[in-house]
Formats: C-alpha cells, structure tokens, sequence
C-alpha cells in the first residue's frame, strides 16, 4: 500500500492503537484480533517487544488490505527495516530520529517521529515526517494542539500519551489529524484474564466516539 493511501486511511479512521503488551505473540496477536472485532482498523505494535516484527508479519498475514499495520517505539534505523521487511506500513518514534526517517523515507513506508515543542514540530515536518506524533500528550492536552496548529498549517498532528475516552474528542476536534491510544483503549487487566469481550465492547465505544467527533 503507498504512503498517500496510508495516510488517507489513517486521517479517515482516526484512531490508532498502540499495542504494547509482553512478548507472548498468541496473546498480542488475541488482543489485537478483540481490537479489530470492536471496529479497530490501525494497529501500532510497538517494537520494545523483541518479537514485534513476528508479530507484525503474523496481522499483515491476517489482515490482508482490512487494516493498517505499523509499528511504534523505533529508535534505530536497523530495528526500521526489520519491521518495514515484515510489512509494516508505518513507523513511528517517541522523537525525532533522523536514521530512521531516512530508513523510511528509501523505503516509501510513512514514518511519524515524536516531538512536543513547536520546534521540534516544525523541525520533523521539514526533514520530511508524514505525520508527526505530539508526545506525551498528557503535558499539554487539546488546547496545546489547537494553539499549534494555527501557526503550523499543514502539519498532521497526531497525540499519543494520555488520550482517554474523556479527551479524544476534544483532541480530534482541535485539529488532531488521528489520536493514538495505548491503555485507555487496551486494558491489561482484561488482556490478563483473557477478557477478550471487553476488550471489543470498549473499541467499540472508543471507535464510535473518534468517528462521532
């Protein structure tokens, strides 16, 4: 899939899940099947897991063209290409990683580097970034994003890091281009009993409430 089709994917569905769980690929792979079931279509596994590229290339073997498969907490450029060889079709970073943007960009694959700053905003876009992911989010909330975004048209934003079910809306309607939620969408307590059902009932909501902003 091409970067443009990616990103039209991405802007149109919104949320992206951010899977960070143990090492257990059966478990990963359970609760991201729960995720997809509750309406899910983007999913970030994220590579301090070791076995994250087997987990990658297992959803893209799965998933087929239905969903988004990508790949977060990327520092270095030989972890980038690993996950891009097991058919991730996203990179992201909790900063600006100037290898890794290059890695991505010699392979056409959309890379979406961390930063917080205005700066660090501005700086991301221009070396190249698809999209740049506003972290941690907590630190600043939707109204950081909407002051940001008047003086840096253009520039996809995506905050990761503290959007719950009570700020989701709020951040798309400030301008986010998509929101990345990690625990407030995947709880591992549920993950932990093999709560597979609510898991899929809160994507569900969570999904529903993206798409009602």
């Amino acid at each position: 899939m091409g970067k443009q089709e990616v990103m039209r994917r991405m802007g149109e569905d919104k949320l992206i899940a951010v899977v960070r769980l143990g090492e257990d690929p059966e478990t990963i792979l359970r609760a991201c099947r729960a995720l997809v079931e509750g309406g899910v279509k983007i999913i970030e596994v994220t590579a301090d897991n070791p076995r994250a590229p087997e987990v990658v290339r297992s959803l893209r073997a799965e998933s087929g063209e239905s969903q988004l498969i990508g790949a977060g907490t990327v520092l270095d450029a030989s972890a980038a290409a690993e996950l891009i060889a097991a058919g991730a079709e996203f990179i992201v970073s909790p900063t600006f990683i100037a290898e890794v943007l290059e890695r991505c960009a010699a392979s056409g694959v959309v890379c979406v580097p961390g930063a917080l700053t205005p700066t660090e905003v501005w700086k991301a876009h221009r070396r190249g970034a698809d999209a740049v992911k506003v972290f941690p989010a907590s630190l600043v909330g939707p109204s950081y994003l909407r002051s940001i975004s008047a003086p840096l048209p253009g520039i996809r934003l995506i905050p990761t890091g503290g959007v719950d079910e009570d700020n989701l809306q709020d951040f798309l309607r400030a301008g986010a281009f998509a929101v990345g939620m990690g625990g407030a969408l995947l709880d591992t307590e549920a993950v932990a009993r093999g709560d597979w059902e609510s898991i899929t009932s809160r994507a569900r909501s969570l999904v529903e409430k993206a798409r009602g902003a």
